[in-house]
Formats: C-alpha cells, sequence, structure tokens
C-alpha cells in the first residue's frame, strides 16, 4: 500500500525543512504532529491527517490527544497502534515536562504552587481524583497518594484512611486536592461540608488540615484562599 510521506509535500512546505530553516517554534500544531508521526495514508498526506487528529474536537486542538486513550486513537482511520503509541508517548513526555518544571517552585504555603504542580495530573482525568499530600514540620513535602477515586460527580473521602497514612508518614500537615471532571473547581456544599469535617478531625488527633484545593481545566480554587479553612 502506498502512504503519502513528508518527501511528497513541497520542499518549502516540509516541516522538517521549516524546522530546519525557522526552529521548532515556527511549526503549527499539525505540522508538529506530522513530524511525529511520519507518514499519512493512501488517500492523504501525514500533515492532512495530523490536522485531522487535532480537528477531533474543534475547541481543545492539542487538548484532545490528552484526552483519548490508544484504543481511541487506533479508531481514527491512519493511527496503527504505533501510531497511537508515538503519540501517547509525546503527550506523557509534555505532562511530565510541565509536572518538573513546576516541582522547582512546589511551596507548600503557596496554592498556586501546588495547583501548578498537581494540574496536568489530574485536569484531563475524567472522573473525581483525591490526593492527600503530607507535609512534615518544616512544612516539608513527604509524600502524597491517592486515597479515593470516584464517579464523574462524586469522590468518596475516607478520613479514617486520611489519618492512617498520615500517621504512617509521620505528618504534621496535610493538604487535599481534588479535581473536578466538568473543569469548573467551584467547590460543591458536599465538599465544604467533608472539609470542615476533615480539619475537626485532625485536630482531635493534631494533625492540621492546611487547604483543600480542587483542581479545574487550568483553573483552582484553595478553600483556604476562599476563607472556608
Amino acid at each position: 500500500m502506498t502512504r503519502f510521506t513528508m518527501k511528497q509535500i513541497p520542499k518549502q512546505e516540509q516541516p522538517y525543512e521549516k524546522f530546519s530553516q525557522f526552529g521548532p517554534e515556527s511549526l503549527s500544531d499539525a505540522e508538529l504532529l506530522a513530524i511525529i508521526i511520519r507518514t499519512g495514508t493512501k488517500e492523504e498526506k501525514s500533515i492532512d491527517l495530523a490536522k485531522r487528529i487535532l480537528n477531533i474536537s474543534s475547541d481543545e486542538g492539542l487538548l484532545a490527544i490528552t484526552r483519548l486513550s490508544l484504543k481511541d486513537l487506533q479508531q481514527i482511520k491512519g493511527i496503527g497502534k504505533v501510531k497511537a503509541v508515538q503519540i501517547k508517548c509525546i503527550a506523557e513526555f509534555s505532562r511530565r515536562i510541565a509536572k518538573t518544571t513546576a516541582r522547582r517552585r512546589l511551596c507548600m504555603n503557596n496554592p498556586r504552587t501546588i495547583a501548578d504542580y498537581y494540574m496536568e495530573d489530574l485536569r484531563f482525568v475524567n472522573q473525581e481524583v483525591t490526593l492527600l499530600v503530607m507535609v512534615d514540620t518544616k512544612n516539608q513535602f513527604l509524600s502524597d497518594k491517592v486515597i479515593s477515586k470516584g464517579t464523574v460527580n462524586a469522590s468518596l473521602i475516607s478520613p479514617r484512611e486520611i489519618f492512617l497514612e498520615s500517621l504512617n508518614n509521620q505528618a504534621v500537615y496535610i493538604i487535599l486536592i481534588h479535581n473536578h471532571p466538568s473543569g469548573d473547581p467551584t467547590p460543591s456544599r458536599e465538599d465544604i461540608l467533608a472539609t470542615k469535617r476533615i480539619k475537626e478531625a485532625g485536630m482531635l488527633i493534631g494533625i492540621m488540615l492546611l487547604d483543600h484545593i480542587i483542581i479545574g481545566d487550568k483553573r483552582y480554587i484553595s478553600m483556604k484562599e476562599q476563607g472556608i479553612l
């Protein structure tokens, strides 16, 4: 089967050539993706296949790739297992770069840095996930752990598991973080009530809840900043 390749595109329009002359910042999202997938199909060039992938969700573009599973990608005409794996690896690589950069700015007293650090892990998850972040007496990060995975609109938090885990890690302070798959980080009534119960329970055993941060799509809300805690 004959496939369209980069060489069949006029030289001045080839992403490789454009990259060499003007650098990666000169390339469009589709051109970057075309370089990664390398070949097109019998019916279309790699650049056209890349554009079609990015147009799966007209308002998301590159974000669509992060939301698609390996199986979803393979259902796209022209994307086999190898290309699907390549695309998902690039998406994961980008996520790790973003998280590594955010880690350098991480400060347990600054909700913005905490939200930035966990944003790439949580903003694309399609169910609610709650993380427990544990902090020592010097306000230094000790560890974190997923303590619940809920449905699309509910997260099941177990105070017992929170404090057992915190005691095992000798944490003095804790921070709760969970995502809202809708992208809107506004806390629900249930979020607020659960947070207050956990704060009260922690005070009885000497573990202080510093904050509960809700992650949306490139947005967050800190209950500490909002005066809820």
